[in-house]
């Protein structure tokens, strides 16, 4: 497949047949802004040293799911306002594969893990250069049900469908080139009107949580909103903590 939609998106777009890393081959051309400019991107169906958030690993038998890194260059100038650029991409995705996967539920676990149906069918890792971001995501297309890494886990293929890559590919770069427009337009996630689709979309909201973070310290609580800044807002024995960054567990929906 040569991609024609996502090529009429992407100002540059290259197939890798295999490599280690598209968000590490991304990085090395970064500083060519000439040869790799806004939304330049990379896939592949065989990525072999992945990383996820955390620096989990993100392996996948070659040819079951498609790696895609793109080339963000159109920031905000706020730095405060990019830590919004991961959660826009997790937006963008959710709204892709909605698109090919009808009757089903797809949302985001905050801040950017493509649910559809409760389980995980992309994950996104978004990381800094001296001027670039680089937006690196993996999506499960056409990996077997005895391929899923964890029961948690969910693919195209395992919920009986044949997915459309260029479609794919082409909706996620034009949704997360709106929703980044907008934001460097305004420097404002609300009026941009980014929070809300943000919110819309995120599963974690109205759910109990435990949230693992940084330095061994765990949260448990009510998952109420998102605040301005992209935080993951948790009520917990009556105060409100706000969550920049964490491994969230959706406990149980609320009510039950």
């Amino acid at each position: 497949m040569d991609f024609p939609r996502a090529r009429d998106v992407a100002p540059r777009l290259e197939l890798i047949d295999r490599t280690g890393s598209t968000n590490a081959d991304l990085r090395a051309k970064a500083d060519d802004a000439d040869g790799w400019p806004h939304l330049a991107t990379l896939i592949t169906r065989d990525q072999t040293a992945g990383r996820g958030r955390l620096d989990r690993t993100w392996v996948a038998p070659a040819g079951s799911a498609l790696a895609i890194s793109v080339l963000l260059r159109t920031l905000p100038v706020d730095a405060a306002a990019r830590g919004w650029i991961p959660l826009a991409a997790g937006a963008a995705m959710a709204q892709a594969v909605a698109a090919q996967l009808p009757g089903h539920d797809v949302a985001v676990k905050w801040p950017n893990d493509v649910l559809v149906d409760g389980r995980k069918i992309c994950g996104i890792l978004a990381e800094a250069t001296s001027d670039a971001v680089i937006v690196g995501a993996g999506v499960n297309t056409a990996m077997a049900t005895d391929q899923l890494p964890v029961a948690t886990a969910t693919s195209f293929a395992a919920l009986g469908v044949e997915a459309d890559e260029d479609l794919l590919l082409a909706g996620y770069l034009e949704a997360l080139d709106g929703y980044l427009s907008a934001l460097a337009a305004t420097g404002d996630a609300v009026g941009s009107g980014l929070h809300g689709a943000v919110s819309a979309r995120c599963a974690t909201l109205g759910r109990a949580v435990r949230v693992s973070m940084p330095a061994d310290r765990s949260l448990e609580g009510m998952a109420t909103a998102i605040d301005a800044e992209g935080r993951l807002l948790v009520l917990s024995d009556g105060a409100e903590h706000a969550v920049s960054a964490g491994d969230v567990v959706h406990v149980r929906p609320v009510g039950t």
